[in-house]
């Protein structure tokens, strides 16, 4: 019997489904101006919305290397139980992105794809990554970004063009990639298999034998919830890594804040505007103190930040008239459309007016020959 159950349990680990793919969205903050802040030379200072920036240390006491900025790249980010090596997450991720890719129309202008490239390699370089990156343009208005498990890493064009400036952008981007760094996919999908593991001896030796699945189908119920509490941790930590790593690259990390505080002003006014990959995890009050706290506590006041450049808004007037040409060709004439049942019907007479003279619709009529 422990011979099969150990053969049970080694087929169960090979045999285990993995799909995960990070997905987030970093949350807002209280902050109290910063009268330091003046961009470098060619950067442009917009201003802030929302609440004022938050009021940080000259110097900071960080209590590990996890809160140490100046550590970064140098820490072991990511450490925990994990079945995967990094080569296997990366072959998981290269799956996952080739998914994506045939059910995604990508953006494949050259000068768009490199501005967005550039700014993200920026931020992999000032991470704890430990993997390439690979990232891409998908051409969608939904207001999105993911990364998945390797450094696979998708920007929706939507995302680029509802940001007001180039942090902002940078502050997404930053979350996405500190999922990869902090191996969240690879690490769900472990605690997932796990779980798989540890019901096996109750399908088996559980009541009535195999009519024990009986509590093994109980026992998913628990499971959501086991996800959701881990989800939320993952992107606490999301934010945690993201606002260092935007802050090492440069970037103002109060703009990370402020694009979500726009987002969730929107998202009152008109119910809808946030996407649901959004939306499943909202900025809560706790994570926008937490960020706040941040800010604050850990990363040291700098005399500059790069708000804004002048490349950012004409990528971005580029980008705007690359998605505006294209709705132009999708409803150009000669594209098939559709009809509602209503138009239709205000346009065609019904079967039962005798003057119809539509010869499109059929009609019945008696043959001449069965006349009496």
């Amino acid at each position: 019997m422990r011979i099969a159950l150990w053969q049970v349990l080694k087929l169960a680990l090979a045999g285990a489904l993995v799909a995960s793919s990070a997905f987030a969205a970093p949350r807002s903050q209280d902050p109290t101006p910063d009268p330091s802040k003046t961009p470098p030379p060619q950067q442009q200072t917009q201003p802030q919305t929302g609440t004022q920036p938050v009021q940080q240390q000259e110097t900071v006491n960080p209590k590990n290397s996890k809160e140490d900025v100046e550590a970064i790249g140098n820490r072991k980010v990511g450490k925990g139980v994990n079945f995967y090596s990094l080569e296997k997450e990366i072959a998981l991720g290269k799956q996952l992105a080739q998914e994506v890719e045939r059910s995604s129309k990508l953006i494949d202008d050259p000068i768009v794809t490199e501005y967005v490239n550039r700014v993200g390699q920026n931020l992999v370089r000032n991470s704890d990554a430990r993997v390439p990156f690979t990232i891409k343009v998908i051409d969608s208005d939904e207001v999105n970004a993911f990364a998945l498990p390797g450094g696979f890493f998708y920007v929706n064009s939507g995302l680029v063009l509802r940001a007001q400036e180039e942090s902002e952008l940078a502050g997404v981007m930053a979350h996405e990639i500190s999922h990869v760094t902090a191996r969240h996919g690879t690490k769900n999908a472990t605690k997932g298999e796990l779980m798989q593991l540890a019901t096996i001896p109750l399908i088996l030796l559980g009541p009535g034998g195999w009519a024990g699945y009986g509590i093994y189908e109980g026992l998913n119920l628990a499971i959501p919830v086991t996800y959701l509490k881990f989800s939320r941790d993952a992107e606490r930590e999301a934010d945690f890594l993201g606002l260092q790593y935007m802050y090492k690259a440069g970037y103002d990390p109060n703009s990370y804040i402020t694009f979500f505080e726009r987002i969730q002003t929107d998202e009152k006014r008109h119910p809808g505007t946030i996407p649901k990959v959004f939306s499943t995890h909202p900025p809560t009050p706790e994570r926008i103190a937490n960020s706040q706290k941040e800010i604050a506590r850990i990363l040291p006041a700098r005399q500059e930040y790069i708000v804004t450049t002048s490349e950012f808004d004409s990528v971005k007037a580029r980008l705007r008239n690359i998605m505006f040409s294209r709705k132009v060709q999708d409803n150009g004439p000669g594209k098939p459309t559709l009809r509602t049942k209503t138009e239709q019907s205000k346009k065609q007479p019904t079967g039962n007016d005798p003057n119809s003279t539509d010869d499109d619709r059929p009609t019945l009529k008696r043959r001449p020959d069965t006349q009496p």
